[in-house]
This record gives C-alpha cells, sequence and structure tokens, in this order.
C-alpha cells in the first residue's frame, strides 16, 4: 500500500482469460461480436429471471475456465457479485461451480472490486487461478426498484438500462503477453443526497471523479500515461458531469475517455441515456478492452466502475444513494 486505498501490486497479476455472456436484446451493442455467448431468451429458457442471471454467471465463468483448457476445480477461488437482494444469484453460481466462493457487493462497482480481491490473493501467493467478475439481469433488477415494471411508466431521459449480460476474468500469476494488474484505487463512499433512482448517473458522478483524481494524484501519473481511460455505467447524463468534476479538479479530458455504459448500446435513443447494471461494465471491460489489449490496441489502461449502493429497502425508506467508484490499472508489459 504506497497509500491510503492505494495498492501497488509488485507481482503484477495477470489477466489470463474472460467470458463474456448476455441476453437478446444485447445484440444491439456494438459489442456484441466480441461477446461469447448469447442467449435467444432473456431468461436462459429457465423459470425465473434471477436463474438466469445465475446461469449466465455460471457460464461466463467457465467459459473463462475453458479459455485456459480448465475446469472449476482447479480454481481456487470464486469472487463474483451481483444486484439482486443478497446477491442471490451468485449464491446459486457458487453452488453450481463448487469453487471456494466469496461473495462480493460493490453495486455496478463489482467488476473491479472482485479484480482487486483476486490480484490481492494471487499478490501474497494464496491464489494461482481466481475467477473474478459480476452479472445482472434486466428484469431481476428493474423490478426490485421500479414496481410494477409492467406500468410501463415513461422514464425520464436521465434514466439508464439495466444489462442482461455477465462477465469473469481469470486471474493468475504474472504471464508475459496478458493484460497485468499492476496498481489499483479503493474508492470512498461519496454520497451528496441524492435519492432518484432514474438519475443514477448524477449520482455516481462525484464518486469516479474522486477515485480518478485520488488515482493520479497518489500514484503521481497524468492522463497521457494512459490509451484509455473508461468508467464504468455513468451513462450519458453521470460522464458529462464527471468529466466536468475533473476538470474543475484541473485534469482535462480527452478522447482517451470513454463509459461502458454511454457506449453499450451505441447511439439507439430507446436506451436513454445509456446502460447500466452489474453486467454492463465487465461484459465491456472483458471482451472489448481486454481484446485491444491482446491486440497490442492498448498498452495501459485505467478502468474506474462505479456503483450505486442503495437497495429496495433503502429506495423504499427514501434514504440517499450512497456511491463507490473502484479502479485498476492494467498494463501490457
Amino acid at each position: 500500500m504506497v497509500g491510503r486505498g492505494l495498492l501497488t501490486f509488485k507481482t503484477t497479476p495477470s489477466i489470463m482469460a474472460t467470458g463474456v455472456t448476455v441476453g437478446p436484446l444485447e445484440k444491439k451493442s456494438p459489442f456484441f461480436d466480441q461477446f461469447d455467448k448469447v442467449y435467444d431468451d432473456e431468461r436462459c429458457g429457465l423459470g425465473t429471471n434471477e436463474h438466469a442471471n445465475a446461469k449466465m454467471m455460471d457460464d461466463a465463468c467457465k467459459i473463462a475456465l475453458n479459455k485456459l483448457d480448465s475446469n472449476p476445480s482447479k480454481a481456487d477461488f470464486l469472487l463474483i457479485g451481483d444486484l439482486v437482494n443478497q446477491m442471490t444469484p451468485s449464491n446459486f453460481t457458487a453452488s453450481a461451480l463448487g469453487i471456494p466462493y466469496i461473495g462480493l457487493f460493490s453495486a455496478c462497482a463489482t467488476s473491479i472490486s472482485s479484480l482487486i480481491t483476486a490480484a490481492l490473493l494471487t499478490e501474497v501467493g494464496m491464489s494461482n487461478c481466481a475467477i473474478a467478475g459480476a452479472a445482472s439481469q434486466h428484469m431481476s433488477v428493474e423490478r426490485q426498484f421500479r414496481n410494477p415494471v409492467e406500468y410501463g411508466a415513461q422514464k425520464p431521459e436521465t434514466a439508464q438500462w439495466t444489462v442482461t449480460a455477465a462477465g469473469a476474468a481469470a486471474v493468475t500469476p504474472y504471464q508475459q503477453g496478458y493484460p497485468s494488474i499492476e496498481k489499483a484505487t479503493i474508492g470512498i463512499v461519496n454520497d451528496l443526497g441524492m435519492t432518484d433512482p432514474l438519475n443514477m448517473g448524477a449520482a455516481m458522478a462525484p464518486a469516479a471523479a474522486d477515485t480518478f483524481v485520488r488515482h493520479l494524484q497518489g500514484f503521481q501519473t497524468k492522463i497521457e500515461d494512459y490509451d484509455c481511460i473508461m468508467t464504468g455505467d455513468l451513462g450519458k447524463t453521470g460522464f458529462t458531469l464527471y468529466k466536468t468534476l475533473i476538470e474543475n479538479k484541473g485534469f482535462q479530458a480527452n478522447d482517451s475517455f470513454r463509459d461502458a455504459g454511454v457506449e453499450f448500446y451505441g447511439e439507439d435513443p430507446t436506451f436513454l441515456a445509456g446502460a447500466s447494471g452489474a453486467g454492463c461494465s465487465s461484459a465491456v471491460y472483458f471482451s472489448d478492452v481486454f481484446g485491444k489489449m491482446m491486440a497490442g490496441n492498448y498498452k495501459r489502461v485505467l478502468l474506474i466502475a462505479t456503483g450505486a449502493l442503495l437497495s429496495p429497502l433503502s429506495f423504499q425508506q427514501k434514504d440517499t444513494i450512497p456511491c463507490i467508484a473502484h479502479a485498476v490499472e492494467l498494463s501490457m508489459k
């Protein structure tokens, strides 16, 4: 630890393989051809949305392991999470896979908090293969906060669409030729008093800006050091606000700045401010970003995933929405 919440991984654990699974609507994504598996049914042919959520995560983990010519019995740890009450889908995934399991909840920032945890276990020599990831399923999440979904209430322009997707990454000790986890910044919870679950981007933007500034200042890096600086799912509203906030701190956003929520469904206005959900950042990070690093298009990237730490109970009690953002810095060595 080089500073408060700032981690440097001297052994630079590697991401050797990834797996990404998505639902049928996600065929609209410009990243469609990079996803490993697309289901024809949002419920994956199962009886409930929650079972579909678990199925997607299960398949994503197996796909990542298969790329290593491995299987669940050879994985040391399973570090995953989702957005459903008590992470029930992740619990069922863990039951099916039989891998030593730690469930993680950072909301939509779980794609990165799981990577950080996997890297820590690898760094201290306690893991040779840890599976990190996150998932979301549209209906299982939407109905927790926007009941009843069947009413089809009109949403504001600030609203985002919860993606049906799961992403998993296999983290191992350093292997040349694969993206390495070099640094990480653990987020600090920000709560500016927002209560609207249909404006998540604005609620999460301050947390993203805070983590971004802490990472660059703490590690004494600059924007030009990165080929890509990508946030998780701020969407159009949150991404604009995030760039304004960091500019107020003296950082000028450039073309290297991307947001998975903005890009996930392209320019389709049907999805209003863009995409969200724990599967949003994990699907894009573990397909497009991982692929660009493997192809040599990106040498160094900074991934910042954001999460709104609300629950159905806190929402019903009209509490504010505390938010978090975690970051990892990846490089090709």
